[in-house]
């Protein structure tokens, strides 16, 4: 029987388009729908659109305007900022750095580099899925030309300690890309504090359109053009661009901007999640960090089920979250990213995340600490994994 609701609490994952944004946007699919590479008056009025979104994407992070580059995504800006760099600073060196909880759209262009010839080192994070400044340090060569550190992980909202990261890389010449899609409209982000050489972005991750991101890359640092055939984003990433959707990331940014001070709600709300849920759950665990993680973050693991059975059944509930990352649900491997914390892949298989948004209630998170446990309840009598005396008693955590 269909629930009544929907109870959206995967944010990480993918945001509802803001209305206002659509609004903004409205017209370029229509009325403005000229080419911005062409010089009548229709053109030049989406080139003077595009220009507009991207000063106020720049004032957003405190870049110049002129530092801001146009893609697809954050997939696509991720692979730019590695491959770019790599072959243009190949002569200098063929080592790249990066952690082992980075987003795929950065680990697998990492492999792609290494089946080409380049050399990788990547590195360890502690239990809460923290990478050590000093492991950085320490993994620098005379031939590093990158370093590829995450602002924020998209499973467990662990925030790494960047600018610390930064002043390393800085005082060794070696360019520093921050895969920032999860903080970008999240939190304040000023890539002049964190000193970032280049960062990632995907608007559809704070309520703008999907398919549209856009590349951070700091004035002076060398890098080659990743899309070829056109003159667009100062001949280094060609093709048409998508007005409308670079429009509604200028209007979704803007409007982040405004919103900050929601971190602190979500962060409660996520709170109250967790004590609910612990308070009623036997071998319920917490990946997540209590300190230093992105708002509204909670990711569990329950011993003894299937994170996809649990994702299902709150399905069922009107409750939408996510098994892992969005970007590898359906997958049969544990994640990475709580494998590299430390987590046993029997229970990596148990994990359930849950990312809130501004538009979540105390009401919602009521709902789901009243209806989560009877599904746990349900799902581990039908387990052949979870051990008996757990059924029984109170259980033992596992060890890590």
């Amino acid at each position: 029987m269909p629930v009544a609701k929907t109870i959206y609490m995967d944010h990480a994952a993918t945001t509802a388009v803001d209305p206002r944004v659509i609004e903004a946007m409205r017209p370029y699919f229509t009325e403005l729908f000229g080419n911005p590479a062409t010089m009548y008056g229709l053109g030049r009025d989406c080139e003077k659109a595009i220009e507009s979104a991207r000063i106020t994407i720049a004032k957003a992070i405190n870049a110049a305007p002129e530092e801001i580059y146009f893609t697809s995504g954050g997939t696509e800006s991720d692979n730019w900022a590695i491959e770019g760099v790599a072959y243009a600073n190949e002569k200098k060196g063929r080592h790249i750095i990066a952690s082992a909880i980075e987003h795929h759209a950065v680990l697998e262009t990492c492999q792609l580099m290494k089946n080409r010839g380049w050399d990788v080192t990547v590195l360890p994070v502690s239990n809460t899925g923290f990478v050590d400044p000093a492991d950085v340090e320490k993994a620098i060569r005379p031939d590093t030309i990158l370093v590829t550190i995450m602002h924020a992980n998209n499973e467990i909202g662990s925030i790494e300690p960047i600018a610390e990261i930064a002043r390393i890389t800085r005082s060794k010449g070696v360019i520093f890309h921050s895969d920032t899609v999860q903080t970008i409209g999240k939190i304040p982000v000023d890539v002049k504090a964190l000193d970032v050489d280049i960062t990632s972005a995907s608007a559809h991750k704070f309520y703008g359109p999907k398919g549209v991101g856009f590349s951070y890359i700091r004035k002076g640092t060398r890098i080659e053009a990743f899309a070829r055939g056109g003159g667009q984003e100062r001949n280094r990433r060609a093709g048409t661009h998508n007005v409308p959707g670079i429009v509604g990331m200028g209007k979704a940014i803007e409007l982040a901007s405004e919103s900050f001070a929601e971190g602190s709600r979500l962060h409660k709300l996520a709170e109250t999640l967790w004590e609910g849920l612990s308070d009623a759950i036997v071998d319920v665990h917490r990946n997540s960090p209590s300190e230093n993680c992105l708002p509204g973050f909670l990711n569990i693991v329950v011993e003894g089920i299937e994170g996809e059975a649990m994702l299902l059944r709150l399905d069922a509930k009107g409750v939408c979250v996510s098994s892992g990352s969005a970007c590898t649900t359906g997958s049969l491997e544990p994640s990475h990213v709580l494998l590299a914390i430390g987590l046993p892949a029997e229970v990596a298989h148990g994990s359930i995340r849950f990312t809130l948004g501004r538009e979540n209630t105390e009401d919602e998170v009521r709902y789901v600490v009243k209806e989560f446990p009877g599904i746990i309840s349900i799902l581990r009598q039908m387990s052949p994994t979870y051990r008996k005396d757990c059924r029984e008693a109170g259980g033992k955590p596992y060890a890590v």
